[in-house]
């Protein structure tokens, strides 16, 4: 979907990915754009931003700009019905991340807010469903839907740490992308909950986890969470070696436009805490 959105917009113009890639740098756009969702994850359909690799680089590159947003989005789940479990659990998480993220942002609005609520209470009543029965329609519905709001959250506020945190794992030791971010979501989760305790035990509720949690219990309960989706927790046992931790570290806090975000400021070393936590 994010190269669609690239393409309609310079399908006709002169301008090249090296021009829009920023902010607002696209200069317009007069091709037609639809976006069909066929997994429940990115948001991408409600979104005004389209990433890609460069693959030379090895880093993201982000175009960003309302003309990449969608004439028409198509929200269909039995699109979602041929989604793999292990696809299934990483793209809810990364919708669940999203909202997550944007709830506890430091530019956090009230009004996105209550997209993200409705996003991260949808993820917990449905996920776990859609991953063991990928037929079950009302939970593909619900996550569906939760990805959408994950997408809206992502315009005015974005993501954060996690999603920073998230890129070298996939720029550099190629994970995809849900992956990546349900790897390192508790351990972010954790982090930040000293600074952002009510919107925390907020998610931590929505989510199943209990009430009225340690740092340390918040961690092993949402670790516990994502495990028992049947998704892999260990960098170790996706190829990492303990020597690219802190190449992972520097690229992901470099990645101001996210990092600067975080409730929480984190060093290189907190970053680097976080990969190892996550090794």
């Amino acid at each position: 979907m994010d190269v669609a959105k690239l393409l309609a917009a310079l399908w006709d113009s002169e301008q090249t990915l090296a021009d829009v890639a920023g902010s607002n740098k696209v200069a317009g756009r007069s091709t037609r754009l639809a976006q069909i969702a066929t997994t429940a994850g990115t948001g991408s359909e409600a979104g005004i931003r389209s990433l890609i690799t460069d693959p030379i680089k090895g880093a993201k590159i982000a175009v960003e700009s309302p003309h990449l947003i969608a004439d028409l989005a198509v929200l269909d789940a039995e699109l979602t019905y041929s989604v793999p479990p292990a696809v299934t659990a990483a793209t809810g998480v990364d919708a669940m991340a999203h909202c997550v993220e944007a709830f506890t942002s430091k530019r956090a609005h009230p009004m996105i807010d209550g997209f993200a609520r409705m996003g991260f209470h949808l993820v917990g009543k449905y996920l776990a469903r859609a991953v063991k029965d990928g037929s079950d329609h009302e939970a593909r519905e619900g996550l569906m839907l939760a990805s959408y709001y994950g997408g809206i959250c992502l315009g005015p506020v974005n993501t954060a740490a996690g999603h920073a945190i998230a890129y070298p794992l996939g720029t550099l030791l190629h994970l995809p992308h849900g992956l990546a971010n349900a790897i390192v979501f508790p351990h972010v989760l954790a982090f930040n909950e000293p600074v952002a305790q009510e919107k925390t035990a907020e998610v931590a509720q929505a989510l199943g986890l209990g009430h009225d949690l340690s740092q340390a219990k918040l961690r092993a309960e949402a670790l516990g969470f994502c495990a028992d989706l049947g998704i892999e927790m260990s960098l170790a046992k996706h190829g990492a070696t303990e020597a690219d931790l802190p190449r992972f570290a520097a690229d992901a806090h470099a990645i101001r436009r996210l990092m600067d975000n975080n409730p929480a400021d984190m060093s290189v070393d907190d970053v680097l805490g976080i990969y190892r936590a996550s090794f």
